[in-house]
C-alpha cells in the first residue's frame, strides 16, 4: 500500500510539472506573439496575451508557480526575440514584476473578481514599464505617453481577464493538481 502511495505521488508530481511547463510554453508563444503583434496597434500598445497565463495560473496552482511562470517567460522570450538585455527587454521585467506583485497583493487581501483584478494588473504593468523607461531616457517626454499607456490598460486588463474566466470555466482545477 505505502509503495503504490509514493508510487501516485510521483506520478501526481510529475503531471503537475508537465502542466507548469506547457503553461509556461504558452506563456512564451502568447508572449512572443504580443511582441510581434505590436507594431501594428497604436502606439505600441500590447493586448497583454501571456498575462492570461498568469490570470489561470495564479488560479490553478498559486503565486509561486505564477512568478516562476512570468521569470521564465520573460527570459525565454528575450531570447526569441532577440531582445534579451535591451531596454524592452528590461520594460518587460518591471512591467512583469509589478504586475505580478499586485497580483499577490490583490489575492491576498480583497475577493475582487477577475477582470477587476486583470485591469489593475494590467496598470500595474504599465507603471513598471514606466519606471523602467524613465532610466533608460534621459527626457521626459515619454510623461505624455504615460496616459495613453494606463488607459489602454483598462481594455486590455477587461480581455485578459474574460479569457481567463472563460479558460477557468472550462477547466477542472482538480485536473491540474
Amino acid at each position: 500500500f505505502y509503495r503504490k502511495e509514493r508510487i501516485n505521488m510521483k506520478q501526481q508530481k510529475t503531471k503537475r510539472l508537465v502542466y507548469l511547463s506547457l503553461l509556461t510554453a504558452l506563456a512564451i508563444v502568447l508572449h512572443t506573439i504580443d511582441h510581434y503583434l505590436s507594431a501594428p496597434l497604436p502606439l505600441g500598445v500590447k493586448l497583454g496575451l501571456a498575462n492570461i497565463i498568469s490570470l489561470v495560473v495564479v488560479e490553478l496552482y498559486g503565486i509561486k508557480e505564477m512568478f516562476t511562470i512570468n521569470f521564465f517567460r520573460v527570459m525565454i522570450s528575450g531570447l526569441i526575440t532577440g531582445s534579451l538585455m535591451s531596454y524592452p527587454f528590461f520594460m518587460s521585467c518591471g512591467g512583469v514584476l509589478l504586475s505580478s506583485l499586485s497580483l499577490v497583493v490583490l489575492k491576498k487581501l480583497t475577493a475582487l473578481p477577475m477582470v477587476s483584478t486583470s485591469i489593475i494588473a494590467a496598470v500595474f504593468h504599465n507603471i513598471g514599464q514606466i519606471i523602467v523607461l524613465s532610466f533608460f531616457l534621459s527626457s521626459k517626454a515619454f510623461i505624455s505617453y504615460v496616459f495613453i499607456m494606463l488607459i489602454s490598460s483598462i481594455p486590455t486588463g477587461i480581455f485578459t481577464g474574460m479569457v481567463a474566466i472563460e479558460i477557468l470555466k472550462r477547466v477542472r482545477k482538480e485536473q491540474f493538481q
